[in-house]
């Protein structure tokens, strides 16, 4: 199993990245900021309107390091990124499986019932953890929510037909949100969630989320990548111009235990509070750019915790999950494993 690298990621739309020797440095107004060597660099990030010169460009292109412009919500923007690895005759069969809908069937069960089992595991642990807190009615609402998680993800077994996994993704998506505010313990107005809202988020709880979870699409698309898989062409997610569908069907399996408890520990132990966002003039939140940095630091220090994974049978840091999913998914479509096996947080 590879190593965890690191993830750069720039938030000042003043700064400028450049080479120097085998290194990446970081400048704002022209003052040295960081100095990373590009050996330990997994991606670069910037989620403003940083400048970079070519040369720095050119090198991590040549070291497979992508340089991806986000705007300051988490949104995609632009990817610059050198040639593509791995099989061509991958791709090619990743595409076939796209275009054969019974055998997309089992990869997409598997997504979904990790994705449900995840969830349910997220309200377990809060129920096991924050019972006193929750309170009776909450505590009422959790247990009836992971009956119906666990219902949903029994259910995938019968389904035949991808449509019919998405209809249950749908409603496992729907019940989980549904008691999402009993798992937030602070008594703020300011973080009441009233459900999932993108594009853009309408409140704070959701603002975080969806940050996150750009995060997180980020990291899945690259390890997609690495492993010669083309993220654009996925199977729950249907084909559609500008999505990466493929690094979405990797997102759901990982988002309840990467994005999701993450969000709730910056919330309820108030590292954040409400005026570490604002309310643009379309009626949009977002992180003010301080507030953004302690979550990106949250968000690494997450990565770095290890657990055992469920199939591997072996340690390794939450942020190398992706590229293990990854890994094996290729595997699968290469015909070196039966199934493709999901990823469900014990």
């Amino acid at each position: 199993m590879r190593t965890l690298r690191n993830a750069i990621y720039v938030t000042s739309e003043e700064a400028w990245l450049r080479k120097d020797g085998e290194n990446l440095v970081v400048e704002v107004a022209g003052a040295e900021r960081g100095r990373v060597p590009l050996h330990r660099i997994e991606g670069v990030v910037s989620l403003g309107r940083a400048g970079a010169s070519p040369k720095l460009l050119a090198a991590c292109a040549e070291a497979g390091i992508a340089v991806s412009l986000l705007d300051p919500n988490g949104r995609f923007l632009a990817r610059v990124e050198g040639p593509r690895s791995g099989n061509v005759l991958l791709r090619r069969q990743q595409y076939r499986v796209a275009d054969d809908p019974p055998r997309m069937v089992p990869i997409v069960r598997g997504i979904v019932a990790a994705k449900a089992a995840n969830q349910r595991a997220v309200l377990r642990r809060a129920l096991r953890d924050h019972a006193e807190r929750i309170g009776p009615a909450g505590g009422q609402a959790l247990e009836a929510a992971e009956r119906r998680l666990t219902d949903a993800a029994r259910r995938t077994l019968a389904a035949e037909t991808v449509d019919s996994l998405r209809g249950i993704e749908g409603e496992a998506a729907s019940v989980y949100f549904a008691v999402f505010p009993h798992l937030i313990r602070v008594e703020d107005p300011a973080f009441a969630f009233g459900g999932r809202s993108r594009r853009p988020p309408l409140d704070r709880i959701n603002a975080l989320l969806s940050f996150l979870y750009a995060m997180l699409g980020h990291d899945c698309r690259a390890a997609l990548e690495t492993h010669g898989l083309d993220p654009l062409v996925g199977y729950l997610h249907a084909d559609r111009p500008g999505r990466a569908g493929l690094a979405l069907d990797l997102m759901e399996e990982l988002h309840p235990v990467l994005a999701d408890r993450l969000a709730l520990s910056l919330v309820n132990r108030r590292q954040l509070a409400a005026d570490d966002f604002f309310i643009e003039e379309a009626g949009g939140v977002r992180l003010t750019d301080e507030a953004r940095k302690r979550v990106l630091v949250a968000w690494q220090e997450r990565k770095r915790e290890e657990l055992r994974h469920p199939f591997l049978d072996e340690s390794l840091p939450l942020g190398l999950v992706a590229q293990a999913q990854a890994q094996m998914l290729a595997r699968h479509l290469r015909g070196d494993l039966d199934g493709y096996p999901t990823f469900v947080w014990r």
